[in-house]
């Protein structure tokens, strides 16, 4: 599967760009089966202005939950690597958002995801909104939640 790189906001310039990596571990994980799970991770990048710069996608660890329709993170193995990243990059590599699965072609966030994201957006220390991204067998959800509630959903491509 190729998905897009490149996601815009509606009526504005910010841009969202996924590197390689982050989508190849997308395609490692499409829920294109009858018994394949729903994985998930963080998403690593660098903030460039009002732009986002995907470079990393976590994969599920061992001890994260895994269901047809339930991911759930556990936050010790994603947080201890966010915090390496940080580190080692004397902080321009952060913590930007979420990702996870979803058995459909074109994915749709459940109430359960817009709940999820807006207590994490909520908690974000930089006061950025969170990016949140669902994995489809077809395409992606992209989308920006921020503290308030409030939701920008992304569109593929450049104008």
């Amino acid at each position: 599967m190729q998905f897009m790189n490149t996601w815009k906001v509606p009526g504005g310039d910010q841009l969202v760009y996924l590197q390689q990596q982050p989508l190849e571990v997308f395609g490692r994980y499409i829920q294109d089966g009858t018994d394949s799970k729903e994985a998930g991770g963080i998403l690593l990048g660098h903030v460039r202005g009002e732009h986002l710069e995907i470079i990393e996608a976590t994969e599920p660890s061992t001890m994260d939950r895994r269901f047809r329709y339930l991911f759930e993170r556990m936050t010790f193995f994603h947080h201890r690597l966010a915090m390496k990243r940080w580190s080692d990059s004397h902080g321009l590599i952060r913590y930007v958002g979420e990702w996870h699965t979803h058995p459909q072609d074109y994915p749709t966030p459940s109430s359960t995801d817009l709940h999820e994201w807006q207590i994490l957006a909520a908690d974000r220390r930089d006061e950025r909104p969170l990016l949140a991204l669902i994995v489809g067998c077809q395409s992606l959800h992209v989308e920006y939640m921020h503290c308030t509630g409030k939701r920008q959903v992304l569109k593929h491509g450049v104008e």
